[in-house]
């Protein structure tokens, strides 16, 4: 693993399955993620994914590149264009820095964007320790 490594993209169908299982799975009963006629009465043209649910994608999205040595040590991330039903998010990713670990594993910080058909819907970093 070196600076400037590229993770392959991972494309995620955005279903209202997934939508409205990760809000569940992430105990956000917020309707607007939910139900889609109580997210167009606040303005939404449909339910749409929550902060947790992106997380966990980015979350996955590092740990499959990493394998099954790699543990979160921190993740940072801002949301963008909401996610709706009916797009795709692609997870894109670059291994911005590399150092030395606790007992010889090693720790990089790694730059995400999710963009959907709307734009960016997620970006940050996250900070994975990879054992050797």
């Amino acid at each position: 693993m070196r600076a400037g490594d590229v993770l392959a993209p991972l494309e995620i169908p955005v279903t209202r399955t997934l939508v409205v299982a990760g809000a569940v799975a992430s105990r956000d009963y917020q309707d607007v993620h939910h139900d889609a006629e109580a997210a167009r009465a606040k303005g939404s043209p449909d339910v749409f994914m929550n902060i947790l649910t992106t997380n966990g994608l980015v979350g996955r999205y590092v740990t499959d590149h990493f394998g099954p040595g790699a543990v979160l040590r921190k993740v940072a991330i801002r949301l963008g264009a909401p996610n709706y039903p009916g797009d795709t998010m692609v997870l894109t990713g670059s291994v911005a820095e590399v150092s030395d670990g606790p007992a010889g594993a090693v720790t990089a910080l790694v730059h995400i964007v999710g963009a959907n058909g709307l734009g960016r819907h997620v970006t940050g970093t996250v900070t994975v320790e990879v054992s050797r």
